[in-house]
């Protein structure tokens, strides 16, 4: 079936910058919206950044001016580059993607999560 793997998260300081990853594979004809979400311990899953198929992105005002969302079609990866690292943005990062199976199949595919904590 169809698979969401995040990678890149790891331990950075405040001001610092890391870059996420996010591979889909599989039966895949086409991706849709991809998006990532957060979720920091003891609170609810938010929405971060979301980017369409045809490239139009959208952030939360939290992240704006900071991430940026891209993509590449062609490897069916989603990336989210995160600059000036704030504290308050540690949490366990999910991707999130419109995979299109067949002309009558859309499905939703959550990834795993990979862990960004920024602290000093």
């Amino acid at each position: 079936q169809v698979q969401l793997v995040e990678s890149g998260g790891g331990l950075v300081q405040p001001g610092g910058s890391l870059r996420l990853s996010c591979a889909a594979s599989g039966s895949i004809f086409w991706i849709n919206a991809m998006r990532w979400y957060r979720q920091a311990p003891g609170k609810e899953r938010e929405f971060v950044a979301d980017i369409t198929g045809g490239g139009i992105t959208n952030y939360a005002d939290s992240v704006k001016g900071r991430f940026t969302i891209s993509r590449d079609n062609a490897a069916n990866t989603m990336y989210l580059q995160m600059n000036s690292l704030k504290p308050e943005d540690t949490a366990v990062y999910y991707c999130n993607s419109d995979v299109v199976l067949t002309t009558r199949s859309t499905i939703v595919v959550w990834g795993q999560g990979t862990l960004v904590t920024v602290s000093s």
